[in-house]
C-alpha cells in the first residue's frame, strides 16, 4: 500500500475558489494528511486530454504513486470527458481504486438510471428515456421509429396522460429541465395523443420562467438535447408535491450523512429546487427523516444491482419528492441521482466534520481492497 491518494480536478470552471481548487477539495486532503496519507491534486484539461504524450504522462504516473483516486470533475467542466473517463477506466484496470470508477458515474450520475430503476418501488413505471438513433447505436441499443425510444413519438402520448416533466442528461442546476403542461386540458379530454399544434406551458426548472409554445415547435426546440455523445432525455410525470419540497439525501458511500430540505419558491408554475431559482434550503439530520431513510437504505442492493453492480460512488445524493399511494399515504419517489462531482460546502458548519468523514471511509475502503 502507497497510501497515496490523487484528487483530479478540472481548470478552471464557477466551482473553483481563488486558490483554483474546489473548496471541498483541500479539506480532505488535509485530513488525510493528519491520517498518515498523502493526497495531491492533478489537473486535466481539455488540451491534456487531447495530447496522448501528456495525458499518458498523467496515467503513468498516478497508476505508479496512488492507491485510489478521488474525482472532482464537475460535469461540463471538460468538453472531453469521454477521455477522461478512458484514463480513469485504465487506472481502475490497472488496480487504482477508482473513487467513483467511471461507468458507476455513468451508470449512477446519468438521467437514464430512472428508467432503469423504473420496474421498482422507487420510481414510477411511466418513466422512459429517448435517444437519438445515433446515440442509441453507440451505446448499444436498439432505436425503432415509433419504438420506445423515439421521442417524438412518444411524448405526444404521454402529455396526453398529464403534466410531466424532460429532463436532458447534461447541465445543471436545473437547465434543461422543463414542466410541461397541456395549456387547455378540457380541449383534449379523452385523447391518447395530441396533435402537434396543441398549446403548452413550459416551464424550465433553472429560473421557473415560462414559456408558451406549441407542442411539436417545442419538441423541435428540444431535439438539441439528444445530439452528441450522452445525449438523452428522460420523460417522466409531474409530482405536484414538488411544492412541498424536494428531499436530498447526500451519501457518503453507503452512509447518509445529512438531509437537505429544499422547498421551491412560491408562485404557481415554480417548481424547481435549485438555490438559483429561489428555493430555500434546510439541513436536516438523517436522523430527521429515518422513513425516508431507512426506506432508501433498504433499496440500495437493489439500486446497486439495477446501474451496474459496481461499487457505491464515495460521495453522491438520491434526491425524493413527495407522492401519495393508491390508498392515500404518504410515499417517496426517487427523482434523480448524483454522483459525478457532489459538493459539501454547504452548510460551511458542516464543511469541516464531512471532510473528516470523507478521509476516514477513503481510507477505510484503500485498507479494506488492499488488505
Amino acid at each position: 500500500m502507497k497510501k497515496h491518494i490523487v484528487f483530479f480536478e478540472a481548470v478552471g470552471g464557477s466551482d473553483k475558489g481563488r486558490d483554483g481548487h474546489r473548496k471541498d477539495t483541500v479539506p480532505m486532503m488535509d485530513y488525510l494528511k493528519k491520517l498518515g496519507f498523502s493526497a495531491e491534486v492533478v489537473f486535466f484539461t481539455d488540451e491534456i486530454l487531447k495530447d496522448e504524450s501528456k495525458k499518458n504522462e498523467i496515467y503513468e504516473y498516478v497508476k505508479k504513486s496512488a492507491d485510489a483516486y478521488v474525482s472532482r470533475v464537475n460535469p461540463g467542466n471538460l468538453k472531453e470527458e469521454k477521455l477522461y473517463f478512458d484514463v480513469l477506466r485504465k487506472l481502475c484496470a490497472d488496480g487504482v481504486i477508482g473513487m467513483p470508477h467511471p461507468d458507476a458515474m455513468i451508470g449512477y450520475g446519468a438521467k437514464d438510471a430512472l428508467t432503469k430503476l423504473r420496474n421498482t418501488e422507487l420510481v414510477p413505471t411511466d418513466t422512459l428515456a429517448y435517444y437519438d438513433p445515433a446515440e442509441a447505436q453507440r451505446i448499444g441499443i436498439k432505436w425503432e421509429a415509433g419504438g420506445e425510444y423515439d421521442f417524438k413519438k412518444n411524448f405526444p402520448k404521454t402529455l396526453a396522460k398529464g403534466e410531466r416533466v424532460l429532463k436532458q442528461n447534461r447541465g445543471s442546476t436545473g437547465e434543461g429541465i422543463w414542466r410541461v403542461q397541456i395549456k387547455d386540458p378540457s380541449k383534449y379530454a379523452g385523447v391518447s395523443e395530441l396533435p402537434l399544434d396543441a398549446e403548452i406551458r413550459c416551464t424550465e426548472a433553472v429560473d421557473n420562467h415560462v414559456e408558451e409554445r406549441k407542442l411539436g415547435e417545442f419538441m423541435d426546440f428540444c431535439e438539441k438535447y439528444l445530439k452528441g455523445d450522452n445525449g438523452m432525455l428522460v420523460d417522466m410525470t409531474f409530482l405536484p408535491r414538488i411544492k412541498e419540497g424536494e428531499i436530498r439525501i447526500l451519501m457518503l458511500y453507503k452512509d447518509p450523512i445529512y438531509v437537505v430540505h429544499k422547498k421551491p419558491a412560491e408562485g404557481a408554475d415554480a417548481f424547481s429546487a435549485t438555490l438559483f431559482s429561489g428555493a430555500k434550503y434546510r439541513y436536516d439530520k438523517p436522523e430527521q427523516w429515518s422513513e425516508l431513510v431507512g426506506y432508501f437504505l433498504n433499496n440500495l442492493p437493489e439500486i446497486k444491482s439495477k446501474l451496474g453492480n459496481y461499487d457505491l460512488p464515495l460521495i453522491w445524493t438520491a434526491d425524493f419528492i413527495l407522492d401519495t399511494d393508491v390508498n392515500g399515504k404518504d410515499k417517496y419517489v426517487l427523482g434523480e441521482i448524483n454522483c459525478s462531482c457532489v459538493g459539501f460546502t454547504s452548510p460551511a458548519e458542516f464543511l469541516d466534520k464531512t471532510a473528516r468523514k470523507v478521509a476516514n471511509t477513503i481510507i477505510n475502503i484503500v485498507e479494506d481492497t488492499k488488505s
